[in-house]
C-alpha cells in the first residue's frame, strides 16, 4: 500500500496538490471546514472528503496519514496543525512537494527562482518572467498564482519562477531554490499567523535549506530582511536605489558587471518600480536564466500587473489609479509616495493591522475618502493630517474625490484592507472602482 496523504481545503491548491499526489500513487483523503466545499471536487477525483472534521476526528485522520497537505488558506492556529504535530505527521505545502518532484525529474531538475515579500511579489515575479522570455527561455509564473507549483511541473518550460508566500513557505521541509529573493517585510497575515516573530520566520525559510553555492537576495533598505539575509547560507547578494550589489548609478540600473538598463527605457519608473526591477534583474542574473539584454528588453516592454497602480484615466489635469491589490498600510504607503500629491480612496476590511501607519507621508495627502468597514479606522488614521470623508459605496467615493481632487492630484485606490466587506476579492474591487472613474468622467463631459 502507497503512502497516504490527507489534503486539506480543496481551492485551487489544495486540488493541484490532490491530483498530483493521486498521479504519483498517494493514497489521498481531504477535508475542509466549511460544509459543501470540495465535497464535489472529491468525488471527481474519487477521494474520501470529510466535512468539518470535530478534533475527535482530526485524530483519527491522522492515524490514516502519512503526510499532512494544508492548503494555503489554513492558518498556523487551525487545530489541524496541533493534531499533525500531536500525531507526529509530517506536514508539507505544495511547494515543498513540488521541489521534490522535480529534483527526482529523469532529465534533471529545471532552474527554480523563488521571490517572496510582503508587497511586490507578483509584479516582481511577472518582470523575472518577461525577463527570461526575452532572453529566449520558456518560463511561467507558478506558486501563489493561477498555476500551483505541482501543476507546473507539468508544462514544457525551461524556468519555473515561483511566488512564495508566507503560508507555502511556513511548512517546507525541502524546498531549495538555488536562487531566492526577499523583497521586504511589514506588517500583515496576522491572521493567519501567530505573530510578526512566526510571519518573519516563515519567509526567511526560503533561504534556510540553500547550499553555499546558491543564491540570496536582500532588500538593502529593509533591516529585517537583512538580519535574517546575514545567517543565510548561500551567497548573499543585496538590492536597493543605491548602496547595495543591484542599484541605480547615472540613470541607470546597475549591478556588479556594469549597467543593465537605463531607467529612461522603463515604461514606468516609479520608486517601488525600479525596486522591483532591480531586484527581477538580480534574480533572473544571479540565476543565469537571463541575459542582460533579455533584461533591458523585457524592462522596455513591461506594462506592469492589473490593479497595482494601474493608469484608468488621465482628464482634466487629474490622474486615476487603481491599486486595490494594496491591502496593507505597508503597500498603501508605497503608493501614496509614488506622487506628490494624493486623493486616497481607502478602507475595506482590516486584517488586524494598524492602519494609523497609512498616514506616514502627510506631506503628499490632499484628502482621503473612507470606505468600507473599516472607513471609521481610516478616518482616525488621517485625523489632523487632511481632510477625511465618508463614502457608502464605490459610485460615491469616486465622486467625492473628483470633488477633492486639484489638477496635478493623483486619486489613488490604495486601500490597505482586504476587500471582502464589498467585494468577493481585490480584483472585483479594482474593476469596480474603474467603472465608475468612466462613469463619472462621461458624466462629466455631456
Amino acid at each position: 500500500m502507497g503512502q497516504r496523504a490527507l489534503v486539506y481545503g480543496l481551492a485551487v491548491a489544495g486540488q493541484a496538490a490532490a491530483r498530483a499526489l493521486l498521479a504519483r500513487g498517494y493514497d489521498v483523503m481531504a477535508a475542509g471546514d466549511r460544509a459543501g466545499d470540495g465535497v464535489e471536487v472529491a468525488r471527481a477525483l474519487g477521494i474520501d472528503f470529510y466535512e468539518q472534521p470535530s478534533p475527535v476526528k482530526l485524530e483519527r485522520l491522522m492515524a490514516k496519514a502519512d503526510v499532512v497537505v494544508p492548503s494555503p488558506g489554513v492558518p498556523e492556529h487551525h487545530a489541524l496543525m496541533a493534531a499533525a504535530a500531536n500525531a507526529e505527521v509530517p506536514l508539507r505545502t505544495e511547494i515543498d512537494l513540488a521541489w521534490e518532484w522535480e529534483q527526482a525529474r529523469p532529465d534533471g531538475p529545471r532552474p527554480m527562482v523563488a521571490i517572496t515579500g510582503t508587497d511586490g511579489k507578483t509584479t516582481t515575479t511577472m518582470m523575472a518572467v518577461a525577463m527570461c522570455e526575452a532572453s529566449g527561455r520558456r518560463a511561467v509564473a507558478a506558486g501563489n498564482t493561477d498555476v500551483p507549483l505541482v501543476s507546473a511541473l507539468d508544462l514544457d518550460v525551461d524556468v519555473f519562477v515561483v511566488e512564495c508566500t508566507s503560508f507555502r513557505l511556513a511548512y517546507i521541509s525541502c524546498f531549495a531554490p538555488a536562487t531566492a529573493v526577499w523583497l521586504n517585510l511589514a506588517e500583515d497575515h496576522l491572521d493567519w499567523h501567530r505573530s510578526m516573530d512566526t510571519y518573519a520566520a516563515a519567509k526567511a525559510r526560503i533561504w534556510e535549506r540553500q547550499g553555499s553555492s546558491d543564491v540570496a537576495i536582500g532588500f538593502a533598505d529593509d533591516p529585517v530582511v537583512m538580519s535574517y539575509l546575514a545567517a543565510a547560507p548561500a551567497r548573499r547578494v543585496t538590492f536597493a536605489l543605491e548602496g547595495a550589489d543591484y542599484h541605480v548609478a547615472n540613470g541607470h540600473l546597475s549591478g556588479p558587471a556594469g549597467s543593465i538598463a537605463p531607467l529612461g527605457a522603463m515604461r514606468r519608473s516609479l520608486p517601488h518600480d525600479i525596486t522591483n526591477a532591480l531586484a527581477a534583474s538580480a534574480a533572473t542574473l544571479e540565476a543565469e536564466v537571463a541575459t542582460p539584454d533579455g533584461v533591458a528588453a523585457a524592462l522596455a516592454s513591461f506594462d506592469g500587473v492589473a490593479h497595482r497602480i494601474a493608469l484608468v484615466a488621465d482628464a482634466g489635469g487629474i490622474a486615476w489609479y487603481d491599486d486595490s491589490k494594496a491591502t496593507t498600510p505597508h503597500a498603501a504607503v508605497t503608493a501614496i509616495r509614488a506622487f506628490p500629491s494624493v486623493v486616497l480612496i481607502a478602507g475595506g476590511r482590516n486584517k488586524g493591522l494598524d492602519l494609523a501607519a497609512m498616514a506616514a507621508a502627510p506631506d503628499r495627502m490632499r484628502a482621503v475618502v473612507a470606505i468600507g468597514e473599516a472607513a471609521a479606522d481610516i478616518e482616525s488614521a488621517f485625523a489632523g493630517s487632511c481632510p477625511v470623508v465618508t463614502a457608502a459605496s464605490m459610485d460615491a467615493a469616486v465622486e467625492e474625490a473628483a470633488q477633492l481632487a486639484r489638477c496635478g492630484d493623483a486619486v489613488l485606490l490604495s486601500p490597505g484592507c482586504a476587500s471582502f466587506d464589498w467585494y468577493q476579492n481585490y480584483g472585483a474591487r479594482g474593476d469596480d472602482f474603474a467603472r465608475a472613474v468612466r462613469l463619472h468622467l462621461a458624466e462629466a463631459t455631456r
